[in-house]
């Protein structure tokens, strides 16, 4: 798909959640400095894809195949590992302290590099406030009394404190109004113009589509369908199934 380096390889990643399998993902990539995105529909898997990759799968989940970070098999590696490595995983939930401030939340994200004593961790608050100017202006306010969209800003800056190479956002548009839509997914851009890889999931395929430089789609758990982000934006088949410019009114209304 690229020349440039794969940041982490994913091949033969298979999930199933007891006898039910839930997964089959051939192969993926994600080359540093890039957006990748999985889009499909609700149910379509895309959840099982970042948690098998991430390590975060429930007790009833299983997953054989490989993820290859920078080259290294980190399969059998703890979600702690891994994000000592680097990964960090946003989740649809966000997972907020709602009982902590703002301020707070994004100090537990740099938790890592305190423990570390990586040297001037803190100053990567600095940055986050300066993506996020509202989250500033909010430091002392408790996370349980954000909106939708702070709730997001702050679920991204918190991650972004552990300073990781590959950001993994799941959903991250979900129930939010389309001016902050719009809003987060220009803050995406930014975060890949700063040299953050960032691997998309997403029902909103036109959002996704718009920043992403490579995209993948998802139906019922197999990878159907992949290239580079413009050719899947103009491929009959999303226009119709997932922008809502099909021929029919039932595709319109997906």
């Amino acid at each position: 798909m690229s020349t440039q380096e794969n940041l982490i390889t994913v091949r033969d990643l298979k999930v199933q959640y007891g006898t039910v399998p839930a997964l089959d993902c051939p192969e993926l990539h994600v080359p540093s400095g890039a957006i990748v995105t999985v889009i499909g529909a609700n149910g379509a898997g895309k959840s099982t894809l970042l948690n098998a990759m991430m390590g975060n799968l429930p007790v009833n989940g299983f997953s054989r195949g490989q993820v290859m970070y920078r080259g290294q098999e980190v399969s059998s590696w703890t979600v702690e590992q891994r994000v000592a490595l680097g990964l960090s995983l946003v989740p649809e939930s966000r997972e907020l302290f709602a009982s902590m401030t703002v301020e707070d939340n994004l100090l537990l994200g740099g938790f890592r590099l305190y423990r570390q004593r990586v040297s001037g961790w803190r100053h990567t608050l600095t940055e986050i406030y300066s993506l996020f100017p509202r989250l500033q202006e909010r430091r002392r306010q408790l996370a349980g009394t954000l909106s939708g969209g702070e709730r997001q800003m702050l679920a991204l800056g918190r991650a972004l404190m552990a300073q990781p190479q590959l950001l993994m956002l799941d959903e991250p548009s979900l129930g939010l109004a389309p001016l902050i839509v719009s809003e987060i997914f220009q803050t995406i851009t930014e975060l890949r113009n700063r040299g953050v890889s960032i691997l998309l999931v997403e029902q909103n395929a036109r959002a996704a589509l718009q920043v992403a430089d490579y995209g993948y789609v998802l139906e019922t758990g197999e990878l159907v369908l992949e290239g580079d982000a413009q050719s899947l934006a103009h491929n009959p088949r999303i226009v119709e199934s997932y922008l809502g410019l099909g021929k029919t009114d039932s595709a319109a209304a997906d």
